[in-house]
């Protein structure tokens, strides 16, 4: 997930807005600092690793589904477990910040793939993983994630929180979706969660042929898989949108966009949507989980900074 939904997850949870009336009377922060412990790993592609957590603190975890984000801390690679000098909602991020930066856990967003309860009532969290070896610390530490490893993570205390942005107004009448390997685990999420008859027309972009998972859901959903050639930069996008152009568009009349993904190519199928297809803008929810030539650690500095691009659906093209 993307380095702004991290800094608007953890903002929130330093200033601790929000209630959730069916639960308590009492203001409840919308985020605040749950530890995750491994249950288990499980391959689901070439690309894909699912570690499903566990713990007691889970009991007040509320993920509101969707492509619903929270923030993991990933302990550097000497450490078994995420130490923090502090949790609390004023002094965690500028603790986590003085942290010399061997120590310093990792702060990378994720989605909750899925949420239950087991009939054993113990509560389980699901985040799907991009493996790519060792060239991100994230996927360096799923790779080597072992039952009983903990981790802390900021997450939803309540349902109704902003970090769910798949809010498809009443009238849609149509789904597109657009996703590359990063967003792909909130599409997934998406497409589960979906009501029976709700209409989709998604492309779905990833690595490898094998990458192309089973997808359930109750939706009417009709998928493109595009499998990602040698290509890179603006070959990838230009083949992307060509897939996306030669699809004869379904008839609809209030059609709803959710795209995830670099950020340079969501733009681009932005564009598309937009000026040749005719949709909406402010009907477009699009969002930059990583950008070509940027690490993760800058665009979490634009996202802290304020200088992050705009994702208000209204922006300019």
């Amino acid at each position: 997930m993307t380095a702004t939904t991290t800094a608007d997850a953890g903002t929130r949870a330093r200033t601790g807005a929000g209630t959730d009336a069916t639960e308590t009377t009492e203001p409840v922060a919308d985020f605040r600092f749950f530890e995750l412990e491994v249950l288990r790993t499980r391959r689901l592609g070439h690309s894909f690793l699912r570690v499903t957590f566990g713990g007691e603190s889970l009991t007040g975890f509320r993920s509101g589904g969707y492509d619903q984000s929270l923030s993991l801390f990933l302990p550097p690679p000497h450490r078994e477990r995420t130490e923090l000098p502090s949790t609390e909602e004023d002094t965690w991020f500028g603790a986590w910040r003085a942290m010399p930066e061997a120590e310093r856990p990792v702060m990378r967003s994720y989605t909750v793939r899925e949420q239950r309860r087991t009939p054993e009532g113990v509560d389980e969290v699901d985040i799907d993983f991009v493996l790519h070896g060792d060239t991100s610390p994230a996927s360096a530490w799923a790779g080597r994630a072992v039952t009983g490893r903990r981790i802390l993570a900021i997450g939803p205390a309540v349902a109704q929180n902003k970090s769910v942005r798949f809010q498809p107004p009443a009238d849609t009448d149509l789904v597109l979706m657009y996703a590359d390997e990063t967003a792909l685990p909130a599409a997934a999420a998406i497409l589960g969660r979906l009501p029976s008859g709700s209409r989709v027309k998604a492309w779905f972009e990833v690595p490898h042929e094998d990458d192309r998972l089973t997808l359930p859901s109750p939706a009417d959903a009709d998928i493109t898989w595009v499998v990602r050639g040698a290509g890179a930069g603006r070959e990838r996008t230009e083949h992307l949108l060509e897939v996306v152009r030669a699809a004869a568009p379904p008839a609809c009349e209030a059609p709803y966009v959710w795209i995830a993904g670099e950020a340079g190519t969501i733009r681009a199928v932005r564009r598309l949507l937009v000026r040749e297809r005719g949709v909406d803008r402010r009907r477009v929810r699009f969002t930059g989980y990583w950008r070509l030539g940027a690490s993760e650690e800058e665009l979490l500095a634009e996202a802290y900074s304020g200088r992050a691009p705009s994702e208000d659906p209204g922006a300019e093209l």
